[in-house]
């Protein structure tokens, strides 16, 4: 099953080049305990129908299905043609005939009686990181809100205190690879403390809020009993990825790039430090 609209004209601040899809990938397997913990928690389950909005390269997309089984369906939307191609091979690959992949902008999905994304038909909705990048977050969450049911529930995962990110003990050089991050989304219209004012979108869009909560991980840097500590490779391989991006942007200068990276490594190689990861805030919502 599959659908394409015109795809958005803004191009993804990470971009969606094949070091973006590995480190994707990376991140999804850290935090899917945390992502299928709260689909639990908002009733997702064998034969429910899933909208996953901006779902990247599907592997969220791929591990709801296997939790609505081939009872339920699910949706992936995205405004990568690259990105839902990978989802679309991989959903035929693993005989996943109920999964759709639909390429359009979050902001303005195609939502209507009939078709792929069809009016108060879907049990639940999940957005990861989506709402972050994204100009008009607040035409993101109603179009979410038309696609459900009633009792439909919309689980989030996004940024609050995003520049709260650093090491300990801290570094400079650190402190702005991260700050010229958050101006670089914000420059193209993201907030990388969107989620809080997501509470205030959700009313807007006629949702109810069910729960609160927030994840805060710490990386430990160096080995432990030879063990290595594998949130370490989130702060890692975003930096390694993100930071040359910096470069070509004009956000930060070769040098500081370079000073920055450096810091990075030195945490990641040093028992003694540890890196504060950003925020992630959980919001479960349902609509009446």
């Amino acid at each position: 099953m599959s659908a394409t609209i015109a795809p958005a004209a803004q191009p993804y601040v990470l971009g969606t080049g094949d070091d973006e899809l590995a480190r994707l990938g990376l991140q999804h397997r850290l935090w899917s305990d945390a992502a299928v913990s709260a689909w639990k928690a908002a009733g997702i389950g064998a034969g429910s129908a899933v909208l996953d909005a901006g779902c990247g390269p599907g592997f969220a997309t791929l591990d709801l299905a296997e939790l609505v089984t081939a009872a339920g369906r699910v949706v992936g939307v995205d405004e990568s043609d690259r990105f839902i191609t990978h989802l679309r091979e991989q959903a035929r690959v693993r005989g996943h005939g109920h999964v759709a992949g639909v390429v359009a902008d979050v902001q303005a999905m195609p939502i209507s009686s009939v078709g792929t994304i069809r009016a108060g038909s879907f049990d639940a909705a999940y957005l990861r990181w989506v709402l972050c990048f994204t100009p008009r977050p607040e035409a993101v969450l109603a179009g979410v809100a038309a696609a459900l049911r009633s009792g439909g529930r919309i689980v989030i995962h996004d940024y609050f205190a995003y520049e709260s990110m650093t090491v300990a003990p801290r570094s400079a050089a650190y402190d702005l690879l991260v700050r010229a991050t958050a101006d670089s989304w914000r420059a193209r219209g993201g907030d990388p403390d969107v989620m809080a004012r997501v509470p205030g979108m959700l009313g807007h869009a006629g949702l109810r809020i069910v729960s609160i909560r927030v994840h805060q991980r710490v990386a430990r840097g160096g080995t432990e009993l030879g063990r290595t500590d594998p949130m370490l490779a989130w702060p890692v391989s975003w930096w390694r990825t993100f930071a040359p991006k910096l470069v070509d942007m004009g956000r930060i200068t070769p040098e500081q790039c370079r000073d920055g990276l450096h810091a990075v490594e030195t945490a990641a190689a040093d028992a003694t430090r540890f890196i504060v990861c950003p925020p992630v805030y959980e919001i479960i919502a349902e609509k009446p």
